[in-house]
């Protein structure tokens, strides 16, 4: 079994992780988790250093408790043409009326060393990487802090690869995970979380934390009881009163759709998870014309923005995972203390 004293020495209350979710959270959303007595978390892939800077000196000002500084470890494609994208695009902007121009949005950034410059002035308790880790002398730069190195794993294979480079614990991402997967060794080859908790606990000597499809006390509690030291949770995490998800976004997580999520390309050139809208109705959800990640988003961006103006969420990315539907509107700190209070309960059931 996992080892049960990873998040205890860290100093939370907790084994609950808010996970990152570029985009849809920041110092906010990490104060009321921290504060419920979890791990709160701020994604520095859609931040640039000088704001994610201004972020944890709102947390650390506001609360005590770790923190997570979660990066990306994608490598940035050297032709950013999307020419063809945008052709495959003309007729959604044909159909709004609406000319394809305007503010891109900001782009997803990887791990650089501006990246660890703001871990070292920052030193926070966890940086998690996603799409496996930065070079070595980067990630040397992180170590250096004192901050324990975490990384998703999609498969038993990548969890043996981060455990071998030394990461504290793995994340098992299971596919029911909404957004972004997190695979970087073999492709993307999906293995569900109930499935792969197990599977990872038994091939690896680090903690286990599970994410995906957890979103109420007994997921929580099913986690541990399948060799999982604590638990990293999103989807639920989006309707609460300090996330950053549109109100297009929580209608929809709201709503009948919210059943149906599937991966898809289209609104990064990346695979990730979200509810099904127009834009993948009309094109598929995954369609080889899509540019490689990052670069998808930003001829979706005028579109998006028209679309949200009118209440619609046709071309936004409407990330969530299987079990969002049993999220609820409510305070990221009860959800926290709901999520930990079910594991732990789960851990000393197991003693």
């Amino acid at each position: 079994m996992s080892k049960p004293d990873f998040f205890a020495a860290l100093g939370a209350r907790y084994p609950v992780i808010q996970a990152p979710m570029a985009g849809f959270g920041d110092a906010a959303l990490a104060i009321a988790a921290i504060r419920g007595g979890g791990v709160g978390s701020l994604a520095g892939a859609m931040f640039a250093p000088e704001r994610l800077l201004s972020e944890v000196a709102t947390v650390r000002a506001s609360v005590s408790g770790p923190l997570n500084l979660n990066f990306f470890c994608h490598h940035p494609p050297q032709d950013a043409d999307d020419s063809a994208w945008r052709a495959l695009l003309a007729p959604l902007y044909a159909a709004e009326g609406i000319e394809p121009s305007g503010d891109a949005p900001p782009a997803r950034r990887p791990f650089d060393a501006e990246a660890a410059h703001v871990v070292e002035e920052t030193r926070p308790e966890i940086v998690s990487f996603h799409f496996g880790l930065p070079s070595p002398d980067l990630l040397a730069r992180v170590r250096a802090t004192g901050a324990r190195v975490i990384a998703s794993a999609t498969n038993v294979a990548e969890a043996r690869h981060l455990a071998t480079a030394g990461c504290a614990a793995i994340i098992a991402q299971g596919f029911e995970a909404g957004g972004h997967a997190g695979h970087f060794l073999h492709g993307h080859r999906p293995v569900g979380t109930f499935a792969l908790v197990p599977q990872i606990a038994d091939a690896v000597d680090v903690p286990v934390i599970a994410a995906g499809g957890i979103a109420d006390a007994r997921g929580a509690a099913a986690a541990i009881m399948l060799g999982a030291t604590g638990v990293q949770v999103g989807s639920a995490y989006l309707p609460t009163e300090e996330s950053l998800a549109s109100a297009v976004h929580r209608a929809a997580l709201g709503g009948p759709g919210a059943e149906d999520s599937v991966f898809t390309n289209l609104f990064s050139g990346g695979l990730a998870r979200g509810i099904r809208n127009r834009l993948i109705e009309t094109l598929g959800a995954v369609n080889p014309g899509a540019p490689p990640f990052p670069t998808a988003s930003a001829a979706l961006a005028p579109l998006r923005k028209h679309a949200e103006s009118a209440g619609r969420g046709d071309y936004s990315p409407l990330w969530a995972g299987q079990a969002a539907p049993l999220s609820h509107q409510r305070h990221a700190a009860a959800l926290t203390e709901l999520l930990g209070g079910a594991a732990l309960a789960a851990r000393r059931s197991l003693a």
